[in-house]
């Protein structure tokens, strides 16, 4: 007796540790998840290898001058329409007068405080042609645009936007526009860094508000519980800190990448793959609760039946995004370390935590399931012994229905309501249903083609309406031919003429201008003087017809490249647009060479799991045709229904990473049971008893993982919305169709010959002939 108490006692404490630690992990990961966006990178700049053509001629370019610049640019127009006045041109001009000394909120010691102090010109103001609008132009030093400021680490671009926006709506005696009958926007390349960077604040709140709220609406509909839906909650909230603590210590000493995109996904992913994780344990736990009368035997043997499924959805998903590391660009390698950290939170806090948070209440610990408590079986004892060594009841099979002889018949699978009916159904019916679903699957995989993932320019990234965006239209009406950023053509001395001529003779461009020895007197006005000559280089600012932040300036610099390759072929072509460019052939190159390797990779996984080469193809060709079939219907939708202009090639990449590692889980799940069940009683009835049993809890874990990721969509960028939709779509197809009816069918279908080359394979007949019926 005294034994007992002392274990029991030992007990309590170790899960009174366990609990401890996770706090801790909580208090200093909460305040690092918070300051995750502090240590982002959004300049696709910085994405490209070094061996890129965009970057090796923005090394070059920076030797033909002192300064780089960000431009910020105030475009204003009247609110009628109508040719400025004289003194709304004044206006403007006492506006560009008081720009240097607005205030960049939040700055302290030796920051910059002021917008002046962040540039490096005074502003210069251009009316247009038409006189019916004025530009002015901020040129702010990029070598300080990304530098933090201020407690809340916002960036000195985003901050001198913001005090331009706020000077604009003051009133004249205070250098605004306010009652200049001017209407105003602050866009160019530092006013759309500003909106994105606006844009992705909310990963920190409101993403992450969206996402625990539908998840605690599902686990209160799956559970009807008060108590556990929260306690699964929990686990995913400090299994989030302990990613956000690992993952700003990395970012912050440089280790790897983390831009926004990264942040938003790591916290859909560490709250879903939790959630799944601990969906799959509570499941166990209270399966066992049925036959024990010990809690703490109950979870023990949960938690161990848990764990290879677990562990295998881990380490595939882990597997499948580190193959990201493959990537030419650092922002997708990054993503795979990032999303690692996040699955092994996951999968630390679902078996450390959750089960410490299950047995709080020691040996009225199956209270956390009021008002559904599993009952205690009758005559159990602590270690279930009684329950075990008692017969287990059994359903008759229902004869002359199946489709492989009397033995074959399919099983009633009693105690499971919907999923008894389906593994019923499946049975009776295997060869037609994986014949139909099939070839569904594969009519809207058909349309995959269609989708355009050629690129976006960056007006087209947000879904909502926003400042950068309108003041680009209102530039390119009044402005014809100022592109913001030029296209940079650094050319050898001796190619000067022919290069110049040949980027004036291709279509989207409106002119090329030498570099000289003087300087312009006006942005895109040509300068006297001689080409300057450095190294026995020059440099040829051209301007596109197109915004150079836009996909038709990006789609000009790739003919342009074209042209002048041909005159010159040691010629580099920089700036933006050309960046834009080269991140999105390195992102269509990531999309040729990551997905068969990670096909490849998580084929070898299922093998060594299942022990079997023809169940692993059998799920990964399941899975490969979902996601096809996911594609092809988002293509549809996107093209004719949500009218989205184009994709981004990362966004067919990360869909492909997330939902053939993810997606695979749930036949994981299945698979792994099958097999617990085709040892004991045949593949044929296996699968059907399978099916039944793990119908319910991986329904749930579906639908919790596809509303997770659909909260992405709150965040009003179309790269995030696509991947949402994509994610959560395919998440859905495969929990409703390939591991419910597609998979099982093929299983039932094939039976034994399903586990080859293994010796589960080479079962004799009769053992699966005598398991015509099963327990429930």
């Amino acid at each position: 007796m005294l034994s007992k108490r002392w274990a029991g006692i030992a007990r309590g404490l170790v899960i009174l540790a366990a609990i401890g630690v996770w706090l801790a992990v909580g208090a200093f990961g909460g305040q690092a998840q918070g300051n995750l966006s502090s240590v982002q990178e959004n300049d696709s700049a910085a994405f490209l290898p070094e061996s890129a053509e965009s970057t090796r001629a923005a090394e070059l370019a920076a030797e033909f001058t002192d300064d780089t610049t960000l431009p910020a640019l105030l475009v204003a127009e009247a609110g009628d329409g109508a040719t400025l006045t004289p003194e709304q041109l004044q206006d403007a001009q006492a506006y560009a007068e008081a720009v240097p000394d607005a205030p960049l909120e939040g700055a302290t010691g030796d920051e910059p405080a002021t917008v002046g102090e962040a540039s490096i010109a005074d502003p210069v103001v251009i009316p247009s042609e038409d006189g019916e609008a004025v530009l002015v132009l901020v040129s702010l030093d990029a070598s300080l645009a990304d530098e933090a400021i201020g407690e809340e680490e916002a960036s000195v671009a985003e901050a001198a936007v913001t005090a331009m926006r706020d000077l604009a709506e003051q009133g004249s005696g205070d250098g605004g526009l306010a009652d200049s009958g001017l209407e105003s926007w602050v866009t160019g390349p530092a006013g759309f860094i500003a909106d994105l960077t606006s844009a992705f604040g909310a990963i920190d709140t409101v993403l992450l508000l969206v996402a625990l709220g539908a998840v605690l609406i599902i686990l209160a509909l799956v559970y009807r519980s008060p108590f556990l839906p929260f306690v699964v909650i929990f686990t995913s909230v400090l299994a989030l800190s302990l990613a956000g603590l690992a993952v700003y210590q990395l970012a912050a000493n440089d280790v790897l990448t983390l831009n926004g995109q990264s942040q938003g996904i790591l916290s859909i992913l560490v709250v879903g793959a939790s959630v799944d994780y601990s969906l799959l344990v509570v499941a166990r736990y209270r399966e066992e609760l049925g036959r024990l009368q010990s809690p703490y035997t109950a979870l023990r043997r949960a938690v161990r039946a848990s764990f290879e499924p677990i562990t295998a959805s881990a380490v595939t998903v882990i597997a499948g995004l580190l193959c990201l590391l493959l990537s030419d660009l650092s922002s997708n390698r990054s993503l795979g370390p990032v999303a690692t950290i996040g699955i092994v939170a996951a999968y630390l806090s679902a078996l450390t935590l959750l089960p410490a948070l299950l047995l709080v209440g020691g040996r009225r610990a199956r209270w956390v399931f009021w008002p559904r408590i599993p009952r205690v079986p009758a005559g159990a004892t602590a270690d279930g012994s009684a329950a075990e060594s008692a017969p287990v009841a059994e359903q008759p099979a229902k004869p002359g229905r199946g489709r492989h002889g009397a033995e074959d018949d399919t099983p009633a699978v009693a105690g499971h309501g919907l999923w008894s009916r389906a593994a019923g159904f499946v049975g009776r019916h295997d060869r037609p249903v994986w014949i139909v679903t099939a070839l569904v699957l594969l009519a809207g995989a058909a349309f995959v083609p269609t989708l355009n993932a050629g690129g976006t320019g960056d007006s087209e990234v947000f879904l909502t309406q926003v400042d950068s965006v309108d003041g680009e239209e209102v530039l390119t009406a009044h402005f014809e031919g100022v592109s913001t950023q030029p296209v940079t053509v650094i050319t050898p001395e001796g190619d000067l003429d022919a290069v110049v001529e040949a980027a004036e003779s291709t279509e989207g461009v409106s002119e090329a201008t030498p570099v000289t020895d003087q300087p312009a007197p006006a942005p895109g006005a040509p300068a006297g003087g001689d080409a300057l000559v450095v190294d026995g280089l020059v440099r040829v600012d051209v301007i596109t017809d197109a915004p150079s932040d836009s996909q038709e300036a990006t789609e000009a610099v790739a003919a342009l490249r074209d042209s002048v390759e041909g005159v010159s072929p040691d010629t580099l072509i920089g700036g933006a647009a050309a960046e834009r460019l080269d991140t999105q052939q390195a992102g269509q190159r990531d999309l040729r060479v990551i997905v068969p390797v990670v096909l490849i990779v998580i084929l070898f996984i299922l093998m060594l799991l299942l022990r079997s080469v023809l169940a692993a193809a059998l799920l990964m060709g399941a899975n490969v045709l979902s996601f096809g079939f996911a594609l092809g219907i988002s293509a549809i939708l996107f093209n004719n229904v949500f009218d989205f202009p184009a994709t981004d090639p990362s966004v067919p990449l990360y869909a492909f990473a997330f939902l053939v590692a993810l997606g695979v889980d749930y036949s994981i799940f299945l698979m792994t049971r099958v097999r617990e069940e085709s040892l004991k009683i045949g593949t044929r009835p296996g699968v059907l008893r399978g099916l039944a049993v793990t119908g319910s809890v991986i329904t749930s874990a579906g639908v919790v993982l596809a509303a997770t990721f659909a909260a992405l969509g709150v965040i009003p960028l179309a790269f995030l919305a696509q991947l949402a939709f994509i994610v959560a779509f395919g998440v859905l197809i495969d929990t409703l169709v390939v591991r419910s009816l597609l998979v099982p069918a093929l299983v039932h279908d094939i039976g034994d010959r399903t586990w080859w080359p293994s010796r589960l394979a080479r079962r004799p007949v009769a053992a699966e002939q005598g398991s015509g019926t099963m327990g429930t």
